[in-house]
């Protein structure tokens, strides 16, 4: 069931469950203090930041039982899930990562033996980084585990919810992608 403007209510209560997050009271805040703003952005933007922070608390179990923070097991995935070898700066794009961050969470890795570099033959500048067969293990073994710990993190939405809001979040990240730095002039 859903509420005017499309927002779930508690079958139960009737309750608007978008009303009881923390997101909510903050733009009651605002809506008392200036009630002629529109808070609607507030609403979604500040969603899915404290989503996101509230998720980085969690720290994923699975990674963390293996020794690695998810932005360590993203270049691993990205290594992986590429399926070639890719230099330091093509890992920063493929991960939204700083160069500075990729070339400091490489070291650790390939001093756990995870990944490996090589020297380019025409560029001693540029390295080729792939993953040793203990990060590939180590990347093929864990992903199932992570996997299952998401699916519960998201088990209090059926699969239809969960699809629509992959769906909209892919739509606005796709507009994100596609206009962002024209929004920051």
């Amino acid at each position: 069931m859903t509420a005017s403007g499309g927002r779930p209510v508690d079958e139960g209560t009737g309750a608007d469950t978008a009303a009881a997050d923390t997101v909510a009271a903050v733009v009651r805040q605002w809506r008392a203090v200036r009630p002629g703003l529109d808070t609607g952005p507030m609403e979604i933007i500040g969603r899915i930041n404290r989503c996101a922070a509230l998720l980085q608390q969690a720290e994923d179990a699975p990674l963390r039982r293996a020794g690695l923070s998810r932005a360590e097991f993203d270049l691993l995935g990205a290594l992986r899930r590429t399926g070639h070898e890719l230099t330091p700066g093509e890992l920063a794009r493929e991960t939204f990562s700083s160069g500075a961050a990729v070339t400091k969470r490489l070291k650790q890795l390939t001093e756990r033996g995870l990944v490996e570099r090589r020297g380019d033959t025409r560029d001693r500048r540029v390295a080729h980084l792939r993953l040793t067969d203990a990060g590939r293990d180590l990347v093929d073994g864990i992903l199932p585990e992570q996997l299952a710990y998401e699916t519960a993190v998201l088990s209090g939405m059926d699969g239809p919810r969960r699809d629509d809001l992959a769906a909209l979040l892919g739509e606005l990240l796709g507009q994100l992608e596609g206009r962002l730095d024209a929004l920051r002039a």
